[in-house]
Protein backbone atom coordinates (compact mmCIF):
# COMPACT_ATOMS: atom_id res chain seq x y z
CA UNK A 1 0.00 0.00 0.00
CA UNK A 2 1.67 3.13 -1.48
CA UNK A 3 1.85 6.16 1.60
CA UNK A 4 -0.44 8.88 1.62
CA UNK A 5 -0.41 12.53 3.82
CA UNK A 6 -3.09 12.87 6.48
CA UNK A 7 -5.52 14.76 4.38
CA UNK A 8 -5.92 11.21 2.55
CA UNK A 9 -3.66 12.10 -0.60
CA UNK A 10 -0.74 10.45 -1.95
CA UNK A 11 2.83 11.70 -0.25
CA UNK A 12 4.94 13.81 -3.05
CA UNK A 13 8.11 12.71 -1.25
CA UNK A 14 9.19 8.97 -2.89
CA UNK A 15 12.12 6.97 -1.52
CA UNK A 16 15.18 6.61 -3.60
CA UNK A 17 15.75 2.49 -4.33
CA UNK A 18 18.44 1.37 -2.32
CA UNK A 19 20.30 -0.11 -5.10
CA UNK A 20 21.30 3.73 -6.83
CA UNK A 21 24.33 4.81 -5.61
CA UNK A 22 24.45 8.64 -4.82
CA UNK A 23 25.63 11.07 -7.57
CA UNK A 24 29.32 12.01 -6.62
CA UNK A 25 31.46 14.79 -8.16
CA UNK A 26 33.37 14.62 -11.11
CA UNK A 27 37.24 14.53 -10.05
CA UNK A 28 39.42 17.53 -10.37
CA UNK A 29 41.19 18.16 -13.77
CA UNK A 30 44.91 16.93 -13.32
CA UNK A 31 44.39 16.21 -9.43
CA UNK A 32 44.25 12.77 -9.25
CA UNK A 33 45.68 10.72 -12.21
CA UNK A 34 42.82 8.28 -13.56
CA UNK A 35 44.61 4.95 -12.23
CA UNK A 36 45.13 6.77 -9.01
CA UNK A 37 48.33 7.47 -9.41
CA UNK A 38 50.54 10.49 -8.24
CA UNK A 39 49.82 13.26 -10.51
CA UNK A 40 53.10 13.87 -12.98
CA UNK A 41 53.66 17.55 -12.11
CA UNK A 42 53.93 17.18 -8.56
CA UNK A 43 57.67 15.66 -8.02
CA UNK A 44 58.80 18.57 -10.70
CA UNK A 45 56.93 21.30 -8.32
CA UNK A 46 58.64 19.98 -5.65
CA UNK A 47 61.80 19.79 -6.81
CA UNK A 48 61.63 23.36 -8.02
CA UNK A 49 60.37 24.22 -4.28
CA UNK A 50 63.70 22.29 -2.84
CA UNK A 51 65.48 24.34 -5.64
CA UNK A 52 64.01 27.80 -4.97
CA UNK A 53 65.26 27.05 -0.84
CA UNK A 54 68.44 25.51 -1.68
CA UNK A 55 69.01 28.98 -3.70
CA UNK A 56 67.64 31.06 -0.91
CA UNK A 57 69.94 29.50 1.69
CA UNK A 58 73.07 29.73 -0.31
CA UNK A 59 72.43 33.34 -1.41
CA UNK A 60 72.10 33.89 2.42
CA UNK A 61 75.09 32.08 3.06
CA UNK A 62 76.68 33.96 0.48
CA UNK A 63 75.70 37.29 1.60
CA UNK A 64 76.77 37.53 5.01
CA UNK A 65 80.26 36.05 4.30
CA UNK A 66 81.07 38.80 1.72
CA UNK A 67 79.47 41.25 3.83
CA UNK A 68 83.19 42.70 4.76
CA UNK A 69 84.29 42.89 1.35
CA UNK A 70 80.98 44.61 0.36
CA UNK A 71 81.19 47.17 2.98
CA UNK A 72 85.14 47.84 1.66
CA UNK A 73 83.93 48.22 -1.67
CA UNK A 74 80.78 50.72 -0.49
CA UNK A 75 83.88 52.86 0.82
CA UNK A 76 86.14 52.69 -1.68
CA UNK A 77 83.05 53.56 -4.23
CA UNK A 78 82.91 56.95 -1.98
CA UNK A 79 86.81 57.26 -1.71
CA UNK A 80 86.79 57.06 -5.81
CA UNK A 81 84.02 59.29 -5.96
CA UNK A 82 85.20 62.09 -3.86
CA UNK A 83 88.76 62.23 -5.44
CA UNK A 84 87.22 62.16 -9.24
CA UNK A 85 87.16 65.80 -9.42
CA UNK A 86 90.70 66.07 -8.94
CA UNK A 87 91.95 62.78 -11.17
CA UNK A 88 89.30 64.69 -13.89
CA UNK A 89 90.94 68.19 -13.63
CA UNK A 90 94.39 66.68 -14.37
CA UNK A 91 93.46 64.39 -16.90
CA UNK A 92 91.48 66.95 -19.07
CA UNK A 93 94.83 68.92 -19.14
CA UNK A 94 96.81 65.72 -20.78
CA UNK A 95 97.74 63.78 -18.24
CA UNK A 96 96.72 59.79 -18.18
CA UNK A 97 94.04 58.83 -16.28
CA UNK A 98 96.08 56.32 -14.51
CA UNK A 99 99.18 58.12 -13.32
CA UNK A 100 96.85 61.06 -12.64
CA UNK A 101 94.70 58.56 -9.65
CA UNK A 102 98.04 57.71 -8.63
CA UNK A 103 99.31 61.30 -7.77
CA UNK A 104 96.24 61.90 -6.28
CA UNK A 105 96.29 58.78 -3.94
CA UNK A 106 100.20 59.01 -3.49
CA UNK A 107 99.43 62.40 -2.00
CA UNK A 108 96.38 61.32 0.11
CA UNK A 109 98.64 59.01 1.59
CA UNK A 110 102.17 60.83 2.54
CA UNK A 111 99.89 63.34 4.35
CA UNK A 112 98.41 60.59 5.97
CA UNK A 113 101.89 58.69 6.77
CA UNK A 114 103.06 62.17 8.02
CA UNK A 115 100.02 62.71 10.12
CA UNK A 116 100.32 59.58 11.88
CA UNK A 117 104.02 60.11 12.59
CA UNK A 118 103.67 63.29 14.35
CA UNK A 119 100.97 61.75 16.20
CA UNK A 120 102.76 58.74 17.11
CA UNK A 121 105.84 60.71 18.23
CA UNK A 122 103.80 62.98 20.14
CA UNK A 123 102.12 60.05 22.64
CA UNK A 124 105.68 58.16 22.41
CA UNK A 125 107.06 61.42 24.33
CA UNK A 126 104.09 61.91 26.60
CA UNK A 127 104.51 58.24 27.33
CA UNK A 128 108.02 58.32 28.18
CA UNK A 129 107.81 61.66 30.57
CA UNK A 130 104.93 60.40 32.01
CA UNK A 131 107.18 56.96 32.78
CA UNK A 132 110.25 59.29 34.08
CA UNK A 133 108.14 61.13 36.38
CA UNK A 134 105.84 58.62 37.50
CA UNK A 135 107.75 57.94 40.86
CA UNK A 136 107.79 61.38 41.43
CA UNK A 137 104.40 61.08 41.56
CA UNK A 138 103.57 58.06 43.68
CA UNK A 139 106.25 59.85 46.36
CA UNK A 140 103.92 62.94 46.46
CA UNK A 141 100.51 60.69 46.29
CA UNK A 142 102.24 58.84 49.45
CA UNK A 143 103.21 61.62 51.15
CA UNK A 144 99.87 62.85 50.54
CA UNK A 145 98.25 59.67 52.08
CA UNK A 146 100.93 59.86 55.41
CA UNK A 147 100.02 63.05 55.78
CA UNK A 148 96.37 63.02 55.67
CA UNK A 149 95.45 59.56 57.02
CA UNK A 150 98.59 59.44 59.66
CA UNK A 151 100.15 56.22 57.88
CA UNK A 152 103.62 55.16 57.48
CA UNK A 153 103.56 53.92 53.91
CA UNK A 154 106.80 53.52 51.43
CA UNK A 155 107.34 53.43 48.13
CA UNK A 156 109.59 50.37 48.00
CA UNK A 157 106.78 48.19 50.09
CA UNK A 158 104.61 49.54 47.76
CA UNK A 159 106.55 48.27 45.08
CA UNK A 160 107.27 45.19 46.42
CA UNK A 161 103.76 44.39 47.13
CA UNK A 162 103.12 44.94 43.43
CA UNK A 163 105.55 43.05 41.77
CA UNK A 164 104.47 39.90 44.44
CA UNK A 165 101.02 40.15 43.75
CA UNK A 166 98.66 37.64 41.99
CA UNK A 167 96.62 40.80 40.53
CA UNK A 168 99.81 41.81 38.47
CA UNK A 169 100.78 38.19 37.17
CA UNK A 170 97.54 37.68 35.95
CA UNK A 171 97.40 41.10 34.13
CA UNK A 172 100.57 40.34 32.49
CA UNK A 173 99.54 37.48 31.15
CA UNK A 174 96.19 38.70 30.08
CA UNK A 175 98.50 41.15 28.29
CA UNK A 176 100.19 38.45 26.77
CA UNK A 177 97.63 36.95 25.15
CA UNK A 178 95.64 39.93 24.68
CA UNK A 179 99.29 41.03 22.10
CA UNK A 180 98.09 38.30 19.86
CA UNK A 181 94.68 39.30 19.63
CA UNK A 182 95.67 43.16 18.81
CA UNK A 183 98.34 41.83 16.00
CA UNK A 184 95.69 39.77 14.23
CA UNK A 185 93.36 42.76 14.31
CA UNK A 186 96.28 45.07 12.84
CA UNK A 187 97.44 42.90 10.08
CA UNK A 188 93.16 42.98 9.80
CA UNK A 189 92.97 46.28 9.11
CA UNK A 190 96.19 46.93 7.15
CA UNK A 191 94.55 44.26 4.62
CA UNK A 192 90.88 46.17 5.15
CA UNK A 193 92.77 49.24 4.14
CA UNK A 194 95.22 47.68 1.48
CA UNK A 195 91.64 46.04 0.05
CA UNK A 196 89.78 49.47 0.35
CA UNK A 197 92.71 51.78 -1.26
CA UNK A 198 92.51 49.32 -4.33
CA UNK A 199 89.01 49.11 -5.05
CA UNK A 200 88.53 52.93 -4.67
CA UNK A 201 91.97 53.55 -7.34
CA UNK A 202 90.77 50.91 -9.90
CA UNK A 203 87.50 53.02 -9.76
CA UNK A 204 88.78 56.22 -9.64
CA UNK A 205 91.18 55.13 -12.82
CA UNK A 206 88.65 53.18 -14.52
CA UNK A 207 85.34 55.38 -13.97
CA UNK A 208 84.71 56.26 -17.68
CA UNK A 209 85.24 52.85 -18.69
CA UNK A 210 82.62 51.55 -15.40
CA UNK A 211 79.88 54.25 -16.74
CA UNK A 212 80.17 53.22 -19.92
CA UNK A 213 79.87 49.46 -19.07
CA UNK A 214 76.41 50.32 -16.60
CA UNK A 215 75.22 52.20 -19.30
CA UNK A 216 75.80 49.44 -22.29
CA UNK A 217 72.65 47.25 -20.21
CA UNK A 218 70.67 50.53 -20.16
CA UNK A 219 68.13 52.11 -22.96
CA UNK A 220 69.08 55.75 -23.72
CA UNK A 221 66.51 57.27 -21.75
CA UNK A 222 68.02 55.57 -18.09
CA UNK A 223 71.36 55.82 -19.30
CA UNK A 224 71.16 59.97 -19.21
CA UNK A 225 69.46 59.63 -15.38
CA UNK A 226 72.32 57.68 -14.55
CA UNK A 227 74.89 59.83 -15.52
CA UNK A 228 72.82 62.41 -13.94
CA UNK A 229 72.63 60.72 -10.49
CA UNK A 230 76.40 59.78 -11.08
CA UNK A 231 77.46 63.32 -11.75
CA UNK A 232 75.03 64.95 -8.49
CA UNK A 233 77.07 62.25 -6.34
CA UNK A 234 80.57 63.27 -7.30
CA UNK A 235 79.23 66.71 -6.71
CA UNK A 236 78.19 66.20 -3.36
CA UNK A 237 80.90 63.93 -1.93
CA UNK A 238 83.65 65.89 -3.12
CA UNK A 239 81.73 69.24 -1.64
CA UNK A 240 81.17 67.55 1.41
CA UNK A 241 84.71 66.45 2.00
CA UNK A 242 86.25 69.77 0.62
CA UNK A 243 83.46 71.96 3.31
CA UNK A 244 84.91 69.34 6.11
CA UNK A 245 88.40 70.01 4.95
CA UNK A 246 88.16 73.72 4.60
CA UNK A 247 86.69 73.51 8.18
CA UNK A 248 88.83 71.59 9.74
CA UNK A 249 91.59 73.46 9.04
CA UNK A 250 89.89 76.85 10.13
CA UNK A 251 89.55 74.40 13.54
CA UNK A 252 93.21 73.22 13.47
CA UNK A 253 94.53 76.88 13.63
CA UNK A 254 92.08 78.27 15.96
CA UNK A 255 93.03 75.41 18.32
CA UNK A 256 96.66 75.77 17.38
CA UNK A 257 96.33 79.17 18.67
CA UNK A 258 95.11 78.55 22.07
CA UNK A 259 97.63 75.72 22.57
CA UNK A 260 100.28 78.07 21.49
CA UNK A 261 99.49 80.41 23.86
CA UNK A 262 98.89 78.18 26.93
CA UNK A 263 102.69 76.72 26.33
CA UNK A 264 101.42 73.37 25.84
CA UNK A 265 103.70 71.08 24.04
CA UNK A 266 102.94 69.32 20.66
CA UNK A 267 100.65 72.25 19.97
CA UNK A 268 100.79 71.95 15.75
CA UNK A 269 99.93 68.26 16.37
CA UNK A 270 97.26 68.67 18.94
CA UNK A 271 95.78 71.49 16.41
CA UNK A 272 95.82 68.97 13.25
CA UNK A 273 94.13 66.18 15.62
CA UNK A 274 91.46 68.42 16.79
CA UNK A 275 90.89 69.56 13.42
CA UNK A 276 90.44 65.83 11.75
CA UNK A 277 89.10 64.27 14.30
CA UNK A 278 86.18 67.05 14.86
CA UNK A 279 84.96 67.69 11.49
CA UNK A 280 85.09 63.56 10.26
CA UNK A 281 84.05 61.86 13.18
CA UNK A 282 80.29 62.49 12.92
CA UNK A 283 78.49 63.38 16.56
CA UNK A 284 81.01 62.58 18.87
CA UNK A 285 84.01 63.65 17.14
CA UNK A 286 84.15 66.87 19.02
CA UNK A 287 84.57 65.46 22.07
CA UNK A 288 86.71 62.69 21.42
CA UNK A 289 88.70 65.55 19.63
CA UNK A 290 89.17 67.92 22.73
CA UNK A 291 89.85 64.96 25.17
CA UNK A 292 93.52 64.76 24.18
CA UNK A 293 94.48 68.08 24.61
CA UNK A 294 93.23 69.12 27.42
CA UNK A 295 94.71 65.72 28.84
CA UNK A 296 98.24 67.04 27.76
CA UNK A 297 96.92 70.57 29.05
CA UNK A 298 96.60 68.95 32.30
CA UNK A 299 100.39 67.41 32.39
CA UNK A 300 101.24 71.05 32.09
CA UNK A 301 98.76 72.69 34.58
CA UNK A 302 95.49 71.86 35.64
CA UNK A 303 93.56 75.21 35.13
CA UNK A 304 94.89 74.93 31.42
CA UNK A 305 92.44 71.97 31.05
CA UNK A 306 89.22 74.06 32.11
CA UNK A 307 90.75 76.66 29.49
CA UNK A 308 90.51 74.28 26.75
CA UNK A 309 87.53 72.48 27.72
CA UNK A 310 85.81 76.26 27.21
CA UNK A 311 87.43 77.14 24.33
CA UNK A 312 86.47 74.15 22.67
CA UNK A 313 82.50 74.26 23.74
CA UNK A 314 82.43 78.00 22.67
CA UNK A 315 84.27 77.13 19.29
CA UNK A 316 81.98 73.86 18.84
CA UNK A 317 78.93 76.41 19.06
CA UNK A 318 80.33 79.22 16.38
CA UNK A 319 80.95 76.52 14.04
CA UNK A 320 77.51 75.07 14.52
CA UNK A 321 75.76 78.33 13.73
CA UNK A 322 78.18 80.21 12.36
CA UNK A 323 80.48 78.50 10.07
CA UNK A 324 79.19 75.19 9.09
CA UNK A 325 75.88 76.53 7.62
CA UNK A 326 77.68 79.10 5.21
CA UNK A 327 80.09 76.58 4.11
CA UNK A 328 77.82 73.50 3.63
CA UNK A 329 75.33 76.09 1.68
CA UNK A 330 75.84 75.18 -1.49
CA UNK A 331 77.94 71.94 -1.23
CA UNK A 332 75.59 69.74 1.10
CA UNK A 333 72.18 71.16 1.68
CA UNK A 334 70.75 69.27 3.99
CA UNK A 335 68.71 70.06 7.27
CA UNK A 336 70.72 69.46 10.33
CA UNK A 337 68.04 67.34 11.68
CA UNK A 338 68.55 65.24 8.46
CA UNK A 339 72.01 64.92 9.00
CA UNK A 340 71.85 63.97 12.45
CA UNK A 341 68.74 61.56 11.51
CA UNK A 342 70.93 60.09 8.43
CA UNK A 343 74.55 59.57 11.02
CA UNK A 344 71.85 57.75 13.34
CA UNK A 345 70.20 55.68 10.84
CA UNK A 346 73.94 54.99 8.78
CA UNK A 347 75.56 54.18 12.56
CA UNK A 348 72.69 51.55 12.92
CA UNK A 349 73.12 50.28 9.56
CA UNK A 350 76.95 49.98 9.10
CA UNK A 351 78.24 51.04 12.16
CA UNK A 352 81.17 54.09 11.87
CA UNK A 353 81.37 53.21 8.17
CA UNK A 354 77.47 54.43 7.71
CA UNK A 355 78.29 57.26 9.91
CA UNK A 356 80.79 58.80 8.00
CA UNK A 357 78.88 57.92 4.32
CA UNK A 358 75.66 58.94 5.52
CA UNK A 359 75.51 62.29 4.88
CA UNK A 360 76.79 63.07 1.17
CA UNK A 361 74.52 59.34 0.30
CA UNK A 362 71.37 61.38 1.87
CA UNK A 363 72.59 64.83 -0.03
CA UNK A 364 72.90 63.22 -2.99
CA UNK A 365 69.55 61.13 -2.65
CA UNK A 366 67.78 64.09 -2.24
CA UNK A 367 69.82 66.17 -5.28
CA UNK A 368 68.32 63.87 -7.62
CA UNK A 369 64.89 63.24 -6.08
CA UNK A 370 64.75 67.25 -6.12
CA UNK A 371 64.49 67.00 -9.97
CA UNK A 372 61.29 64.62 -9.98
CA UNK A 373 59.46 66.20 -7.08
CA UNK A 374 56.67 68.67 -8.84
CA UNK A 375 56.86 72.31 -6.27
CA UNK A 376 54.34 74.78 -6.15
CA UNK A 377 53.82 78.29 -5.19
CA UNK A 378 53.21 78.91 -1.86
CA UNK A 379 50.17 80.91 -0.83
CA UNK A 380 50.95 84.14 1.42
CA UNK A 381 49.11 83.56 4.43
CA UNK A 382 50.47 84.60 7.45
CA UNK A 383 50.30 80.78 8.66
CA UNK A 384 52.99 79.75 7.01
CA UNK A 385 55.57 81.99 8.51
CA UNK A 386 54.47 80.72 11.66
CA UNK A 387 51.14 83.58 12.95
CA UNK A 388 48.36 81.96 13.79
CA UNK A 389 45.34 82.48 11.90
CA UNK A 390 42.01 84.78 13.86
CA UNK A 391 38.81 84.83 13.02
CA UNK A 392 37.46 87.35 9.95
CA UNK A 393 36.51 90.67 11.93
CA UNK A 394 37.32 89.89 14.98
CA UNK A 395 40.07 91.90 17.03
CA UNK A 396 42.74 90.41 19.27
CA UNK A 397 43.11 89.82 22.86
CA UNK A 398 45.59 92.61 23.12
CA UNK A 399 43.23 95.45 21.45
CA UNK A 400 40.09 94.05 23.34
CA UNK A 401 41.85 94.34 26.90
CA UNK A 402 42.96 98.04 25.79
CA UNK A 403 39.32 99.18 24.60
CA UNK A 404 38.00 97.69 28.53
CA UNK A 405 41.17 99.68 29.73
CA UNK A 406 40.18 102.67 28.13
CA UNK A 407 36.36 101.75 29.16
CA UNK A 408 35.03 100.88 25.90
CA UNK A 409 33.23 98.30 25.18
CA UNK A 410 34.05 95.97 22.08
CA UNK A 411 31.91 97.38 19.28
CA UNK A 412 30.97 100.42 20.88
CA UNK A 413 31.98 104.13 19.47
CA UNK A 414 33.02 107.08 21.97
CA UNK A 415 30.86 109.98 21.29
CA UNK A 416 32.27 113.36 20.90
Amino acid sequence: MAPTAEDGEPSPRQETPAAAPPPGRPPASGAVAPDGRMPRWLPRAMVLALALIAAFQLGSWAFHQLTGLLINMLIAFFLALAVEPAVSRMSARGMRRGLATFLVFLGLTVAAAGFVTLLGSMLAGQIIKMVEGFPDYLDSLINWINHTFHTELRRVDIQEGLLHSDWLRKYVQNSATGVLDVSAQVLGGLFQLLTIALFSFYFAADGPRLRRALCSVLPPARQAEVLRAWEIAVDKTGGYLYSRGLMALISGIAHYILLQALGVPYAPVLGVWVGLVSQFIPTIGTYLAGALPMLIAFTVNPWYAVWVLVFVVIYQQFENYMLQPKLTAKTVDIHPAVAFGSVVAGTALLGAVGALIAIPAVATLQAFLGAYVKRYAVTDDPRVHGHRGRGAGRPGMSTRARRLWGGRRPGTQRRP
